[in-house]
C-alpha cells in the first residue's frame, strides 16, 4: 500500500458534560452533541444539553483545540417546525464549529438566515451517491457528509472520487439494519417515528420486568427479549430483540454487534477518508472515554506509517469490552465480491 498522510479527525459523541471532558481529555479532534429535545436523533431523558451546558462544552473543547457540532438531524413536523428553527437559531447564537443537519427544508432556512454556519449532512439524510451530494452542496454549501453504514469499501471510494465535499464515515459502534434516515419499524410499535421524534424505542414506551424466567423488556407491551439469570440486558429496540420463530428463539433481524474499522483504517485512509465517527451519545462517559483513547491511539499510529500499520490485540479487547453482543463487524464495508 502507498504511502498516504491524510490526517483523518476523529469525531467522538457527547451525550452529556461529562461525556464531552472524558472525549476532550481522550485525543478526539471534534465531538458532536444534541439540544434537549425531539431536534437531534438521541433523544433520551437525562442526555443531551441546553444551552448553558454548550456554552460550558465548548469552553472546554476550545481550551484543548476541540471542535464542537451540533446535531439537528431529525425531521421537523408541520406543527413543530418553529422549534426546529429556533433550534438553528440558537446554533448559530453559540457558534457551534458546525450543525450536522438532515432536512432540507430546515437547510434552506440555515442557509439563508445564518450563511456564515457550517453545515453538515447528517447520517440521516441517506445520501449514498454523488448526485445526492452534489444536490445538498449546491443548494445548501454542505461542507460535509456522514455517509449512511450501507455502502461497500469499493462504494466509499466511489462517493469520496466524485464527491465535492468532505466524507466522514463510522468508525465504531452500534450498527442497525435499516438505513438511516428510513427507519419505520419502531413506530410501527410505537407510534412514534425516530426521525421526527428523536428516539427509536421512546423512554416512556420501555418496560422492564423481573418473572420467575428471567427478566424481560418490552416495547409498548410487545415482548423484545428475555435474559437469562446475569445476562448483560441491552436496551430493547424492536429490531435486535429475541422472538419466537418456526419454535425457535433468536435474533430474527439482527442480532447484536458493533461496527470496528480498527483493521482498515490504512485503507480508510488511503481513499482520502476526512474524519471518522463514533457512534454512542447514549453511552456512558467511561465508554467515550475508552473508544476515544483506542481509536486516538490507533489513528495516530495509522498516520505515523500506514504502510506497517498492525492491529494491536488490547485495541481490539478493549473495543470489544463495550460491543454490542460484546462482537464486532465490518459490516456492510466488507463485501469481497465487490
Amino acid at each position: 500500500m502507498e504511502s498516504v498522510k491524510r490526517h483523518m479527525d476523529l469525531v467522538c459523541p457527547a451525550g452529556s458534560l461529562p461525556a464531552l471532558k472524558a472525549a476532550v481529555d481522550h485525543g478526539a479532534d471534534a465531538v458532536y452533541l444534541g439540544f434537549r429535545n425531539a431536534t437531534n436523533a438521541r433523544n433520551f431523558p437525562g442526555l443531551n444539553f441546553d444551552v448553558d451546558e454548550i456554552q460550558q462544552g465548548m469552553a472546554y473543547a476550545r481550551d484543548h483545540r476541540v471542535r464542537v457540532m451540533l446535531a439537528l438531524n431529525t425531521f421537523p413536523q408541520p406543527g413543530h417546525w418553529p422549534e426546529w428553527t429556533r433550534a438553528v437559531d440558537e446554533a448559530a447564537d453559540l457558534g457551534v464549529d458546525a450543525v450536522i443537519m438532515a432536512d432540507p427544508g430546515l437547510m434552506r432556512y440555515a442557509a439563508r438566515q445564518h450563511p456564515e454556519l457550517r453545515l453538515h449532512l447528517s447520517v440521516q439524510g441517506s445520501a449514498t451517491n454523488r448526485h445526492s451530494i452534489a444536490f445538498y452542496h449546491d443548494e445548501f454549501r454542505i461542507k460535509q457528509v456522514v455517509l449512511p453504514r450501507v455502502l461497500s469499501l469499493s462504494q466509499v471510494r466511489q462517493v469520496i472520487d466524485s464527491s465535492p465535499v468532505d466524507v466522514e464515515v463510522f468508525g465504531f459502534g452500534s450498527l442497525c439494519i435499516m438505513v438511516e434516515g428510513r427507519c419505520i419499524l419502531s413506530s410501527y410499535v410505537t407510534g412514534e417515528s425516530p426521525n421526527t421524534c428523536g428516539v427509536c424505542s421512546p423512554a416512556q414506551a420501555v418496560r422492564w420486568e423481573e418473572t420467575p424466567r428471567g427478566r424481560q423488556s418490552r416495547l409498548n407491551g410487545v415482548l423484545i427479549d428475555r435474559y437469562r439469570h446475569n445476562e448483560a440486558a441491552g436496551y430493547p429496540t424492536l429490531c435486535k430483540g429475541r422472538f419466537r420463530v418456526g419454535g425457535e428463539v433468536f435474533y430474527a433481524m439482527e442480532e447484536p454487534t458493533s461496527l470496528n474499522t480498527l483493521d482498515i483504517l490504512p485503507e480508510l485512509m488511503k481513499l482520502g477518508v476526512a474524519a471518522i465517527k463514533v457512534e454512542g451519545r447514549q453511552r456512558s462517559p467511561a465508554y467515550v472515554a475508552q473508544v476515544t483513547q483506542v481509536m486516538r491511539a490507533a489513528l495516530d499510529a495509522c498516520y505515523q506509517d500506514p504502510d506497517n500499520y498492525q492491529l494491536q490485540a488490547e485495541w481490539v479487547a478493549s473495543l470489544d469490552k463495550v460491543s454490542e453482543g460484546q462482537s464486532h463487524t465490518l459490516g456492510a464495508l466488507h463485501r469481497p465480491w465487490q
